[in-house]
């Protein structure tokens, strides 16, 4: 098994030895030669350079002053900067000749070896590299002499990779001048070039090639699962046999419907209210620990959802492709208000009626489906029809009664019923029903958490901070230019209600497109979910007192399975009374159970064993969630940039979203694109960005000011924009405002160009209508200007 060297030094957390064979045994690493050899040569080397110690064939991790972790980020002009994990530390500036082999984004152990003064940073060199970011690259091959070598897309990239062939590709001629996907085989070693073998060809330039083909390969993502996988998925059982129902519910008599790619879900009135159930696929008992199937699932930690294509967490398992299968139901009653009165987790077996696509379910709410002009494979009739109405009736009770942030998109990166990666709800405009399954979710999941801290079972809990106070900053003052009161209760720290006051405004907003991208730039405010081993707050979903896991989603998200394991864990090994002394125990499954507990319901050996398995894991999860938000986003981008390539050249109105010293962005109204204005691109005026004193420091303006002329483009401000380049690889949109001196200059020359013709027609030949030379006395000025501002 592969393995980093963060993954190695986590195994030395406190100051305890450590044996290779415990490490071999946390690792994963199978008794192959080649893997236990790999890690002694790394156990060695660690040892060699002072990071660990050995002592009668242990090791210690050797604790020295002055070392800071952190990822590495480098400028295409080869300045580097380690930046730490922690928020708000000092980033360390670290020199080219001590970057040691380093690339940009490697994790990296720096020392520091000069304070910061002032306002410089402290400055540091890597003293040992723990993961590298760039395992593959995106390159262009060139032949040099008589071999050939890739050179990095990425220009924060500043070497060659030398090519080596093999089986895949022997004859490196063929990617001759071609944009490449290539793994690397050896990294810098002293001044020997790097070394790269092609995994695939994959066209001319970035441009030629296909998105969803581009981001994978950016990013790595693995699209192929191996032959034991296969393998395992296509033996599982199909289909609930007799045995199977031992210690389970049997609920296949219950009407249960799936919407969308998530759990299934059964409704029924009952006098006090309603029963709801969510009807949670069984992973964990078909994908044991360890496992093939495990193995690959920890290998992608979640699936891929990028616009149409699903690169899955596990290869398809048809058992749950069958009407009857094994869940975990979470079965929760709730009375009239919406409120939860009491519920149960337990192992089942469900019979699922229909598969219905969120499609396809707001077209039985919408009543534009029939049951005559429905397809076979998805029988709608009456009970069907009576199930998704109540579904959608207890949804919309839970939707009124959530304290989360919800956007209404006309579009969006996926269709997961959940909270998202950026921790709150959006739902897109033609499907309300995706947002009525997602609180739904949301409540199901709730019920485990509330659960498991009740229990005091070790689990995974979900946290989302709130956004950067900068940005809310930022984001209130082109509410207030748009004529929004965007007030907050605390000026510190907006709170969910705020934003949920600010957002009714929004939707007063008459233009459609002005709404929208204000909740675009909100949404891009939001954090990313975080991974954590205690219970804690979620801002999106406005949770300050309620633990909330992610646990609904096990086909498709690691953690889910993990939560999923645990619970069976309490089912299987935990004690519900506290000595066999005592006649009548507690119910493990039910909330009955909540604050009758006074006792560790997992055996000890059991909890530690879960605890160190959750410390090892949570931190992986969290880069895997930030990877799947990276790789939505750049697929996003490069669609975007490839629409507005078409456009290059044309007129748009559009809304100035942000400003900098160096210009201004502009979200293009018709389109929800964002490009930049370059302050060099204005060349009527010297445009300064002023510095406003406030509350005793200075802070950056929210416009831009022409020195001799005033005008001022600020921030709300409408204004019309040409498109004049777009870089496709790397998302970026040129604009260049357009005023109306612009216009009419424009209309001049091409009333000019056609009287030339005209006279040329007339003349025979003769041109009549003569250039003028530029007599625009502040052309030089401007050039100056420009170059100064770029």
């Amino acid at each position: 098994m592969e393995f980093s060297i963060t993954q190695l030094l986590e195994n030395f957390s406190d100051d305890k030895l450590v044996t290779p064979k415990a490490i071999e045994k946390k690792l994963g690493i199978s008794d192959d030669n080649r893997s236990v050899r790999r890690l002694q040569v790394a156990l060695d080397a660690l040892e060699k350079i002072g990071i660990l110690e050995k002592d009668k064939g242990r090791y210690r991790r050797i604790q020295e002053e002055g070392l800071i972790e952190g990822r590495l980020r480098c400028s295409s002009k080869g300045f580097c900067f380690a930046i730490q994990d922690v928020e708000g530390a000092e980033d360390i500036y670290v020199r080219e000749s001590r970057l040691s082999n380093a690339w940009n984004g490697d994790r990296v152990l720096v020392r520091v070896t000069k304070d910061g003064v002032r306002r410089r940073s402290p400055e540091g060199e890597v003293r040992l590299i723990l993961e590298r970011s760039n395992p593959t690259l995106l390159s262009t091959v060139k032949m040099v002499e008589d071999s050939y070598r890739a050179v990095p897309l990425d220009d924060r990239l500043l070497f060659e990779v030398e090519l080596v062939a093999d089986e895949e590709t022997p004859d490196l001629s063929l990617a001759d001048g071609k944009l490449v996907h290539l793994e690397m085989v050896r990294f810098s070693l002293g001044h020997h070039l790097p070394m790269g073998r092609i995994l695939q060809i994959l066209g001319s330039d970035a441009e030629s090639t296909n998105d969803i083909d581009l981001v994978c390969c950016k990013h790595n993502l693995p699209r192929r699962f191996s032959a034991k996988a296969l393998t395992a998925a296509a033996s599982l059982p199909r289909g609930v046999r007799k045995a199977d129902l031992k210690h389970r519910l049997d609920l296949r008599k219950t009407l249960t419907v799936r919407i969308g790619n998530g759990a299934a879900i059964s409704a029924a009135p009952i006098e006090t209210g309603w029963e709801l159930g969510v009807h949670i696929p069984d992973v964990a008992t078909y994908v044991p620990s360890g496992s093939p199937l495990d193995l690959e699932a920890r290998k992608r930690l979640r699936s891929f959802f990028l616009g149409d294509t699903v690169l899955p967490m596990l290869p398809e398992m048809n058992v749950f492709n069958q009407p009857e299968y094994l869940t975990v139901s979470v079965l929760m009653k709730l009375d009239h208000e919406g409120n939860m009165t009491s519920f149960e987790i337990q192992p089942s077996a469900i019979l699922v009626r229909a598969n219905l696509s969120c499609q396809r379910a707001q077209q039985i709410l919408d009543g534009e489906v029939t049951v005559d002009e429905d397809a076979p494979s998805q029988e709608i009739d009456t009970e069907m029809e009576e199930l998704v109405s109540l579904v959608a009736k207890v949804g919309a009770l839970l939707q009124a009664k959530s304290p989360s942030v919800r956007l209404v998109l006309p579009q969006m990166p996926s269709q997961e019923a959940d909270e998202g990666v950026r921790g709150l709800t959006v739902i897109p405009a033609t499907l309300p029903i995706l947002g009525i399954v997602t609180e739904v979710m949301i409540l199901a999941n709730k019920a485990i958490a509330s659960h498991l801290q009740s229990l005091a079972i070790p689990s995974i809990y979900l946290r989302q901070i709130p956004p950067d106070q900068g940005k809310v900053d930022d984001w209130l003052k082109l509410l207030e230019s748009l004529g929004i009161n965007a007030r907050l209760s605390d000026p510190e720290q907006i709170q969910v209600t705020d934003l949920q006051n600010i957002l009714q405004q929004v939707n007063g907003i008459d233009k459609e497109t002005t709404r929208d991208i204000l909740k675009y730039l909100l949404l891009s405010m939001f954090k990313t979910n975080e991974f954590v081993l205690a219970p804690a707050v979620h801002f999106g979903l406005g949770l300050t007192d309620h633990p909330y896991v992610h646990g609904v989603f096990t086909q498709h998200h690691y953690a889910d399975l993990l939560v999923q394991r645990i619970l069976h864990t309490v089912f299987e090994e935990g004690r519900d009374r506290r000595s066999i002394r005592i006649k009548d125990g507690v119910n493990l499954r039910s909330s009955s159970a909540h604050g009758q507990v006074n006792w560790s319901v997992l055996p000890p050996e059991t909890e530690r064993q879960l605890i160190e398995d959750l410390e090892a894991i949570v931190p992986k999860l969290n880069q895997a969630d930030a990877l799947y938000d990276r790789s939505i986003s750049d697929l996003d981008g490069l669609r975007k940039a490839e629409f507005m390539r078409s456009h290059t050249g044309d007129n748009f109105f559009g809304i100035i979203t942000s400003v900098q010293s160096y210009g201004f962005f502009v979200e293009i109204e018709s389109l929800l694109v964002e490009g930049l204005v370059h302050v060099s691109s204005l060349k009527d005026d010297w445009y300064e960005f002023p510095l406003i004193n406030g509350k005793g420091r200075a802070r950056a303006s929210t416009l831009l000011v022409g020195r001799r002329s005033g005008r001022q483009y600020c921030l709300g401000d409408r204004v019309e924009v040409q498109v004049k380049g777009v870089d496709y690889y790397r998302q970026q949109i040129d604009l260049v405002a357009v005023s109306s001196g612009d216009r009419e200059h424009e209309a001049v020359n091409k009333f000019t160009a056609i009287a030339q013709a005209a006279n040329a027609n007339l003349d025979d030949g003769n041109d009549l209508v003569e250039d003028e030379p530029d007599t625009d006395s502040d052309t030089g000025v401007n050039a100056d200007i420009s170059e100064f501002n770029d």
